[in-house]
């Protein structure tokens, strides 16, 4: 049976729960121990592929399509394993599943309580997760202590304590220690009322991991561990990196928090090896190169919203030793500075994905720069679906070509809804999600990259190119060098001519590693390291 690892937060809310549960899941298979990594949400949204990213920042896909929390990236990043829909779950889903169940007809016509159905289903949700595969489930409560929302699934963790017993559960919570500024002093108090709020709900945390401005000296950690009543060495001190969030296992390890995790819970795991980790920080805090590529979008002033698509140029950078300079370029101001005075200097441009009419016509602009100046471009989801109106309009003597999703009554629609998206009411998971099939097309870059012609990646999208326009736009020279196995619909598009032009309508980004950097934005951040100077 699996061993459990529940991570909690209080104090405040974005101290980073994600990157450190991920960060523990890393360290633990760095010892060959076998991990999977699970989110809990208290929001009431069945999951979160209809929030707007202002609120939640991206929408992470899984292989097997579930729309999920963008902690789900950090965690298959750092352990190198995919996650699935089993992995994210959020409160709306559980209420939604417990009366789905109701209305069956399956609780015999019993009261449905809080506890124990909320709690059950909460339950059975952890437990999906413990199969012979796993050694420990590592689950990220979301929200901070003392949320309302958050409450039940606190219960549903406390219950599991109980009944697994203390020896396979290990309780780890994540809170703030607040630097002072005015009085020149670091303050536990926050911390003691968080603990304090955790232990009158039942819990009584194993360790506490504390994000602090500033080192922890032995008398603080030492007051905190007695008014905690937590030992004293496992009072863990979590300050901000200098450089990369790759580095937070090493903050960990150098603590000894992945040894008192295996004495806790009786863990037998190989010695910890780090080694392709500290190659990857190493180029990201040492290399001597560093290129400028700008990453063109409508919420380029939110990190999280292209959160996937910023780790995946950082590793491209690592594939070839080098450091990035991701530009953060709002398309609209391209739209309204031209793209010649906001992309000056850059060395590669990346379009990505989005929904909306906003901020498309920077899109467009952006990537008629790239096609006639020769910068290295790489178009992903609506990034391809913007490189075909470009292409249509600007090659093709196709001025009005647009997707109908912006105008659904274009002359040349180019970019179209795919027949069954037609009918399509409701919004939630409803569009083409999770992996699919991809052929190469030969003597192709993506070809190239790749090195074989059968790949499988990850969509989220509903509109596909209109292949009435495959024949016309094939003979101005664009390359059609992805295609589902049946050849119907255009997964990846080239421009042969042009150092590095190539366009996806899936994610890559979603599988790229930090120590195995995905094959297109590895090629793309080499592209952009060739080019010469204007």
């Amino acid at each position: 049976m699996a061993k459990f690892i529940f991570v909690t937060g209080g104090v405040v809310s974005s101290l980073g729960k994600g990157i450190t549960s991920a960060s523990i899941g890393a360290l633990l298979k760095s010892r060959g121990i076998r991990v999977k990594l699970q989110k809990f949400d208290p929001y009431l949204n069945v999951d979160p592929g209809t929030m707007n990213p202002y609120q939640h920042g991206e929408v992470y896909v899984t292989e097997d399509g579930a729309e999920t929390d963008l902690d789900l990236g950090h965690y298959e990043r750092f352990t190198g394993d995919y996650t699935s829909r089993a992995s994210n779950a959020t409160a709306g889903s559980v209420y939604y599943e417990v009366l789905m169940k109701e209305r069956r007809g399956d609780y015999l016509g019993k009261t449905i309580q809080m506890v124990p159905h909320i709690t059950d289903e909460i339950k059975r949700r952890v437990r999906k997760l413990d199969t012979p595969e796993v050694d420990v489930v590592i689950c990220e409560v979301g929200g901070t202590v003392g949320d309302i929302e958050s409450l039940i699934f606190l219960e549903a963790i406390r219950q599991i304590g109980q009944e697994e017993g203390r020896n396979n559960v290990l309780y780890i919570h994540l809170t703030l220690v607040p630097y002072i500024r005015a009085a020149g002093e670091i303050k536990t108090k926050p911390t003691q009322h968080s603990v304090g709020k955790l232990r009158e709900i039942g819990i009584i945390p194993d360790v506490l991991i504390c994000r602090s401005e500033l080192p922890l000296s032995k008398e603080i950690r030492d007051k905190i561990s007695l008014f905690c009543n937590v030992q004293a060495h496992a009072v863990i001190e979590e300050i901000d990196v200098k450089h990369t969030i790759y580095e937070v296992p090493f903050v960990f390890a150098e603590q000894g928090l992945d040894t008192l995790i295996c004495n806790q819970l009786g863990l037998r795991g190989a010695g910890r090896d780090l080694t392709k980790w500290r190659k990857v920080v190493s180029v990201l805090t040492r290399a001597e190169t560093t290129v400028p590529i700008a990453v063109v979008g409508k919420y380029s002033e939110l990190q999280d919203a292209y959160k996937s698509i910023y780790e995946a140029i950082m590793h491209g950078g690592v594939a070839n030793e080098c450091k990035v300079d991701i530009r953060k370029v709002l398309s609209e101001d391209i739209e309204e500075k031209g793209a010649a005075t906001v992309l000056a200097g850059v060395k590669g441009i990346l379009v990505p994905g989005g929904f909306g009419t906003r901020g498309v016509q920077g899109k467009i602009l952006a990537i008629q720069y790239a096609r006639e100046k020769g910068v290295p471009f790489f178009g992903i989801c609506l990034g391809l679906q913007c490189a075909v109106i470009e292409f249509a309009r600007n090659a093709c003597g196709l001025p009005k070509a647009n997707t109908t999703e912006i105008d659904p009554d274009t002359s040349d629609p180019v970019i179209c809804l795919l027949e069954e998206q037609k009918v399509v009411v409701d919004k939630g998971a409803t569009m083409r999600l999770g992996a699919y099939p991809c052929h190469l097309q030969p003597n192709t870059k993506a070809l190239d990259a790749y090195g074989e012609a059968e790949i499988s990646e990850r969509h989220r999208h509903r509109y596909e190119f209109n292949n009435k326009y495959r024949e016309a736009m094939s003979a101005k020279g664009m390359v059609f060098s992805g295609l589902s196995p049946d050849g119907e619909l255009v997964e990846i598009i080239e421009l042969a001519d042009l150092p590095w032009f190539v366009a996806t309508q899936f994610h890559p980004e979603f599988k790229s590693r930090p120590v195995d950097a995905h094959p297109l934005f590895r090629d793309f951040v080499k592209a952009a390291l060739n080019r010469k100077d204007e």
